[in-house]
């Protein structure tokens, strides 16, 4: 028999029991957290065997791998113990038989491990269903690290415009399906089940759920099975489904038709598994073999698995306790789930598909805003049961603490557009459970806030709170509000600084990358909120170029393509037009260049031309043409000035007082370019008649016989405002002045996203503070702000000529980083009704109104 390894401290033995822990996911690294942080007397020491090459990493994350291929970014907190002479990790290694006789887990090498007590941690394998042709080798299964990195292989080799089959409808296969169209083949969702997700979502639900996944350029068959899968030319697939139709020119294949435990080395130890697998364990986690446990998704609990990470927790935790002589017992699941699917809010709690005898549903169905929510209530309206969200899962955080208890009103006041405005977490009781991950209730965060967690990351020490999926932060961030702490303004978990406290950094130490910024002053590798937010500072305080070095990582979609993105995958293309302002010349150009590529034109209300309907690889070919007649971008796809809009003033209107097309023009040339938090649109009026409609601009400038009035932070969309007077009768050059202030201490002050409005009602002292800094200088940095704003005009650069001059800029624009010269197949069009729209392919057409009289 192998010897039981001893510990050894300062020279000294030190006896402690063995816990070996087979499996290294998400819930046996939660154990083995649980256990040493309570085991205070060092009672156990720990082995774990990680059969991954990596230690435990955010399995529930895994499709954001597809973002980086960086495994260190998935990596969860503290996965290999360091400092901790108790835990021995074999990572790469596993354990091959059990010996329940001679206490003894046999490892892959033949040796054996001495254990007092083993941990089955072990999880869950991907279910592929015996399909003719399942073991081809261009099928994959989603499941690690490995499994992606073979799919992208495969991927990056397949012909431009391939199809990709995914098997299985549920949130996995939805998330498969969005690598694999990231990956730049077009996917297929493949789901028996009558609607997609169909354990989260009801009939609605789906109907709603797979609309918006097709509009995303995803093909959904529901109801229909896949009967086999055979090789055809070039490498690619031949898949036929149970209706009788057929997928050709398949790349590749992903099953994620759902898991089963994996609990072969149970059953090879004489185990007692369960009737659907499983290792069957009582309420304390506990085999009939009282020295071995079961967890997580391995472990049927008095007879059930549970596939979710929450339930897996809870198991770890109860062994753990078990461990060092306490009697904690399953507690039961949740199974309450949200989560984004392509991209798409997704959100279930309860009794979700209204079982519940008597149960009534409430319904919110909006199509035309892509949004739909059913709440399940009891026969007398007046107990919550479960709900759905899809499209906005906003309200869930305060819906889902309420299942079971009473409601505070009507339950159509919960889910409608205006839904929350008058119910808050206040109205939940202390047991509300807040966390669903890791079991924490309302009353446990605000305990911890009594006793001193003061912000969202203390909060998540004491508690555990939003330390796995995260969507419970919104509501810490609320408990925290109202309890009288001033929440953290962090902008992410990896920065504990607010934008404006980044941009001060930025400004101050000269920094000019991301990699440089996150590991001076962040950890770990960043998000797609700190990355973006960062890329905005950083062009805001040069005059680099976004697509430039490891910036144009840093971007979103629209960025990264100097244009925003359509529905179909296609692009629109906004040639700058100061002022409103366009030569004959010009027009003809544009005419052309729409006409040589089939482009839709719209003149917008910004005054100026949107040409819609361009493909990647075609944006490059149109803007050489575009600014070849001596336009440049007019960077509607930015967070930056979009347009300045304005009357014809003196120089036409009878009515006019002021040049306020001159005015508008040279406003737009100065502020071109200028990245911001948000959007900033101006209004340049002539007269008080108002035809530009100023007051709706972040920058009104209103022209009177005495000067002009400037107006700030008017903002429309969603929360309209009405800008404010800022200052009156001034001059030019004091109005350029004005707005260089405005603007600058907008730009270094705002949080992420925030509109001018919002921001000024920010402000302590709002306008009036704001009129003090920008017209009194009462903080002393108007000579500052207006000289950061002369460093930006002068470098100015149109991004488009840069992207030109550039080689290594223009290989961006392809449609498939694999074949270059290869346009997506995928992209449609129908003129039907005369006018050019485009085709979502396996989707009806939604209707459009014909020309009235049959004109155009």
């Amino acid at each position: 028999m192998p010897e039981r390894p001893t510990e050894v401290r300062g020279g000294v033995p030190v006896p402690s029991k063995t816990v070996v822990v087979v499996g290294h996911g998400m819930v046996g690294h939660r154990f083995v957290q649980e256990l040493r942080e309570r085991d205070v007397t060092d009672q156990w020491r720990v082995v774990v065997v990680c059969d991954e090459p990596s230690p435990a990493y955010d399995r529930v994350g895994l499709s954001s791998y597809v973002n980086s291929w960086d495994p260190d970014a998935l990596a969860l907190e503290g996965n290999t113990y360091p400092g901790d002479p108790l835990v021995t990790m074999l990572v790469g290694r596993s354990v091959t038989a059990i010996n329940r006789v001679a206490r003894t887990a046999v490892l892959d090498d033949d040796s054996s491990i001495v254990f007092d007590a083993l941990v089955m941690a072990t999880g869950s394998y991907p279910f592929v269903p015996p399909v003719q042709g399942a073991d081809s080798p261009n099928c994959f299964v989603y499941r690690t690290l490995d499994d992606l990195d073979k799919i992208r292989a495969t991927a990056e080799a397949a012909p431009a415009g391939a199809n990709a089959v995914v098997v299985g409808g549920g949130l996995l296969g939805l998330e498969a399906a969005n690598a694999l169209k990231l990956l730049g083949l077009k996917p297929h969702v493949v789901e028996f089940a009558p609607r997609l997700m169909p354990l989260q979502v009801d009939e609605g639900g789906g109907a709603l759920l797979a609309g918006l996944v097709t509009e995303l350029g995803v093909s959904v068959h529901t109801g229909v099975g896949t009967t086999a899968i055979e090789p055809a030319g070039d490498n690619t697939l031949h898949v036929t489904l149970s209706d009788g139709s057929s997928i050709d020119n398949a790349a590749l294949l992903v099953f994620s038709a759902g898991i089963r435990p994996r609990d072969q080395l149970a059953r090879d130890a004489g185990l007692e598994v369960g009737e659907r697998g499983g290792v069957l364990v009582d309420d304390g986690c506990r085999t009939a073999d009282p020295d071995i446990y079961a967890i997580g998704e391995v472990a049927a609990v008095n007879g059930v698995c549970y596939g979710l990470v929450a339930p897996g927790y809870s198991t770890a935790e109860v062994v753990a306790d078990r461990l060092l002589g306490g009697k904690s017992e399953f507690p039961g699941a949740d199974l309450s789930t949200k989560l984004k699917a392509l991209g798409v809010d997704v959100a279930s709690f309860g009794d979700a598909m209204g079982a519940s005898e008597g149960a009534l549903e409430v319904v919110f169905n909006d199509p035309v805003a892509g949004t739909y929510a059913k709440v399940v209530v009891s026969d007398d309206a007046k107990t919550l049961l479960g709900g759905v969200l899809v499209g906005d899962a906003g309200q869930y955080a305060l819906l889902k603490p309420m299942v079971g208890g009473p409601l505070p009103g009507d339950p159509a006041a919960l889910i409608a557009p205006a839904a929350g405005e008058g119910v808050g977490l206040s109205a939940l009781p202390d047991s509300a459970e807040i966390c669903s991950c890791n079991g924490v209730s309302k009353g446990d965060i605000c305990g911890a806030i009594a006793h001193g967690a003061q912000d969202v990351t203390a909060v998540k020490t004491c508690t555990k709170a939003g330390t796995t999926c995260g969507g419970c932060i919104p509501s810490i961030n609320r408990l925290l509000a109202d309890s009288g702490v001033a929440v953290s303004k962090s902008l992410c978990d990896h920065f504990h600084q607010s934008r404006s406290e980044l941009f001060e950094i930025v400004q101050a130490t000269g920094i000019r990358t991301f990699t440089d910024l996150v590991a001076r002053y962040g950890k770990g590798g960043g998000c797609e909120i700190c990355k973006p937010t960062v890329a905005s500072i950083l062009a805001s305080t040069s005059s680099d170029h976004i697509l430039s070095g490891e910036q144009a990582a840093l971007q979103d979609t629209n960025d990264h393509f100097l244009a925003n993105m359509q529905k179909n995958g296609t692009y629109s293309v906004v040639p700058r037009m100061p002022g409103g302002e366009v030569t004959a010349e010009q027009l003809i150009v544009i005419g052309e260049v729409a006409k040589e590529f089939g482009l839709y034109i719209k003149v917008t209300g910004g005054q100026r031309i949107d040409m819609f309907g361009a493909r990647v690889e075609q944006l490059p070919l149109i803007w050489r043409k575009l600014v070849d007649a001596g336009m440049e971008s007019g960077q509607a796809y930015g967070k930056s000035l979009r347009t300045v809009k304005s009357c014809v003033g003196t120089s036409w209107c009878r009515y006019g007082v002021q040049d306020s097309v001159g005015m508008a023009v040279d406003l737009e040339k100065r502020y071109r370019g200028l990245r911001s938090p948000h959007k900033i649109k101006f209004g340049v009026s002539g007269c008080a008649r108002e035809c530009a409609e100023a007051r709706g601009k972040d920058v009104g400038v209103i022209a009177t016989e005495h000067g002009w009035n400037l107006y700030v932070g008017g903002n429309g969309g969603q929360s309209p405002a009405h800008a404010q007077l800022l200052a009156s009768g001034i001059d030019d050059r004091t109005l350029v002045a004005y707005i260089d202030r405005f603007l600058m201490f907008y730009i270094r002050t705002a949080d992420r996203l925030q509109r001018t409005a919002p921001w000024i009602d920010s402000l302590e002292g709002g306008l009036e503070h704001l009129k003090a800094v920008v017209c009194d200088d009462s903080l002393g940095i108007a000579a500052e702000l207006e000289t950061a704003m002369e460093s930006h005009v002068a470098g100015y650069k149109d991004e488009w000529s840069g992207v030109l001059e550039d080689e290594e800029k223009l290989s961006r624009f392809v449609s498939f980083v694999n074949a270059p010269a290869q346009p997506d197949p995928t992209i449609e069009f129908s003129e039907g009704s005369g006018r050019k729209v485009p085709v979502l392919l396996g989707t009806p057409q939604p209707g459009v109104r014909p020309p009235a009289n049959g004109g155009s």
